[in-house]
């Protein structure tokens, strides 16, 4: 990553170092509202940060003209995004509950409350994740097909067990030719 002159004529590389330091994936926001991922070398939009948010990519978002950390705020464009469409999160009743702990003396407990209860709720999350992923396999129809067997075998079982409590010392095997008559 290049480092930036100032006006005062420095060389500022304190973001590049930064970034490289903690292995950061930087996007740089234009003065035109375009973001650019250093990572790929093109312009990406928000649904793009997005998934790279959703991949669990550590980023950072640069204004190229000031130098400044704005990933808050694409976040917050990002969130405002998501609220407008069909898939919300919020009721307006929620929000405007959040917004009155903004002004309020319990705001960095709000914040905490929030903040660890959304790390707990991702802890859940991941391990539900990962007893599903073990339960489907790597197949999700071979989750189901080994299902339909076990139902199979609990109710050939079931059957024999019938058919011993009526006197009959076991079950006539299906074979091709039991089935065709």
């Amino acid at each position: 990553m290049a480092s930036k002159t100032t006006k005062a004529g420095k060389k500022d590389d304190k973001t590049a170092k930064s970034a490289k330091d903690e292995n950061i994936r930087i996007i740089k926001k234009y003065p035109n509202r375009r973001l650019y991922d250093t990572a790929t070398s093109q312009y990406i939009t928000l649904s793009d940060v997005r998934e790279i948010i959703r991949l669990g990519t550590p980023f950072k978002v640069v204004d190229t003209n000031t130098e400044e950390d704005i990933t808050r705020n694409i976040l917050i464009q990002i969130i405002t995004e998501q609220e407008n469409s069909e898939h919300t999160v919020f009721t307006t009743d929620m929000l405007m509950k959040m917004i009155r702990f903004y002004d309020g003396s319990t705001r960095n407990m709000f914040s905490d409350y929030m903040d660890r209860n959304l790390q707990i709720f991702s802890e859940q999350h991941k391990n539900w994740q990962e007893q599903v992923g073990q339960f489907m396999g790597a197949h999700p129809m071979s989750a189901f097909t080994k299902m339909t067997q076990q139902n199979l075998e609990f109710w050939k079982e079931m059957q024999d067990n019938f058919f011993k409590t009526k006197g009959f010392p076991y079950r006539v095997p299906e074979t091709d030719e039991n089935t065709d008559q």
